[in-house]
């Protein structure tokens, strides 16, 4: 059984993982499933910083080309 049509948390894809291993007849400690959650959302921070350092990299390039463009019309 599905824990949503799609995991929402780390936690529930830590869950969803743990599910699909259980359906093979094997099994993993518990922390496993808990660092592998930690591991999950260490890649989402990550990706997130990632995105924010180009849109702020991309801002600082408009804000010079406003600022060069306003010395023309003064």
């Amino acid at each position: 059984p599905l824990i949503a049509p799609y995991p929402t948390t780390t936690q529930d894809l830590a869950q969803r993982f743990k599910e699909l291993v259980g359906l093979d007849g094997d099994s993993l400690p518990e922390k496993h499933y808990e660092e592998l959650a930690l591991l999950i959302e260490a890649g989402i921070d990550t990706a997130i910083v990632e995105h924010l350092e180009k849109i702020a990299n991309e801002l600082d390039k408009m804000s010079n080309k406003i600022r060069t463009n306003a010395e023309f019309f003064d």
